[in-house]
């Protein structure tokens, strides 16, 4: 792992009013609430050799703890933020309204927001409410707020089996929406969520093939897997060939628990793993925290499993392993190599551009990369 993160999860409640279908947190329906100790506590942890870090406030809903213990979980950390140490970004699926007073907080602590929906009102089906009713009205109504007071916003979207058939469908709604970034997390059975239908590949290659198409024709919205694909393309072959370290992305709990490699991990239990808690922010600070992870069992495991990767699949130079909760929720340990995440998210995005370029004759017509933006 990296010797310290890019990028800090942090959980100020458990609660989310949603009920999503395909939701991996446990403890969702529990009103758990950061206090401002631990926020400071977090905070005071953050090294003082660190690179800028990214703070992602996520949930449960993380608006769900209402405007005023926000800020009071924001204060802590201010000094860093006005010296450049840190930058804030929130997630919010809608479940709680944005409203102009979380407009007025996301512009004086100069917060990212992300607002997660999957597409047009047909395929947002899946995010409901704890009544069953769809959701989708109410976060659309959230983007407006937004708009109105010209505040930019990017957008998480799930890919659920129905929506890999209908990516120029969601890809023109999300523009539509005015954002100009867009990440797909294409579905996964992780945590809570044990009966999700995980598409196959062959579907998430044809869902990654025509959100090549579509981005061709429209560059002014970015795709987070495209432009990472790309972005590795254009990169010398020596560096290409280089391994990254993993982000050991600490995700924190309400009440300062750590994971690390994967946020899902956060409130599960296994009879191998126990908690995956790594230490508390009230007992030791990160950094004493991620000096002695070395020693605990899935992070050795997922270190062992990334050398497999390496040596036995050729995607590897461009993934570099992946994401440690999927190897867990799928097979149960972290040794594990491929998975439903790798095949759909990896493996069937490279096949889909190969694809493209192999249907338009790139070897006669160099032009053709270009329009990809592929270096050759």
């Amino acid at each position: 792992m990296t010797e310290q993160p890019r990028t800090i999860v942090v959980q100020p409640t458990t609660l989310c009013p949603m009920d999503c279908t395909y939701c991996y947190l446990l403890e969702r329906h529990l009103k758990q609430e950061m206090t401002p100790l631990v926020a400071t506590a977090i905070a005071d942890g953050i090294g003082s050799s660190w690179e800028p870090v990214e703070v992602v406030w996520h949930g449960g809903e993380p608006l769900a703890v209402g405007v005023e213990r926000f800020v009071e979980l924001l204060a802590p950390f201010e000094p860093l933020r006005r010296a450049g140490r840190v930058r804030h970004k929130v997630q919010t699926g809608g479940g709680r309204p944005i409203t102009d007073a979380w407009c007025d907080v996301f512009e004086q602590y100069d917060i990212g927001v992300g607002v997660s929906i999957d597409g047009p009102r047909t395929l947002n089906r899946h995010r409901v409410d704890r009544g069953g009713h769809p959701m989708f009205d109410r976060t659309v109504t959230g983007v407006e707020t937004l708009k109105r007071r010209g505040i930019h916003f990017t957008v998480l979207a799930v890919v659920s089996q129905g929506g890999t058939r209908q990516a120029v469908q969601v890809l023109d709604f999300i523009r539509d929406l005015g954002t100009s970034w867009v990440g797909f997390n294409v579905e996964a059975k992780e945590g809570a969520n044990v009966d999700g239908q995980t598409p196959s590949i062959e579907h998430a290659r044809g869902f990654w093939r025509d959100t090549f198409e579509w981005c061709r024709d429209n560059p002014d919205l970015t795709v987070r897997e495209v432009d990472n694909v790309l972005g590795f393309l254009g990169l010398a072959s020596e560096r290409r060939d280089a391994d990254s370290k993993h982000d050991p992305i600490p995700t924190i709990g309400w009440n300062g628990d750590v994971v690390l490699l994967s946020p899902e991990l956060l409130g599960v239990r296994s009879t191998i793993y126990s908690d995956f808690i790594a230490g508390n922010v009230l007992a030791d600070d990160l950094p004493t925290i991620l000096n002695r992870s070395d020693g605990l069992l899935y992070v050795q495991e997922f270190t062992a499993g990334l050398e497999t990767c390496k040596q036995t699949c050729e995607f590897f130079a461009f993934c570099q392993g992946t994401q440690a909760g999927d190897r867990f929720f799928e097979h149960g340990t972290f040794t594990a190599t491929e998975t439903d995440h790798c095949r759909n998210s990896v493996q069937a995005l490279v096949l889909a551009l190969a694809e493209l370029l192999r249907i338009e004759g790139t070897d006669d017509d160099p032009g053709a990369d270009r329009a990809y933006g592929v270096a050759r």
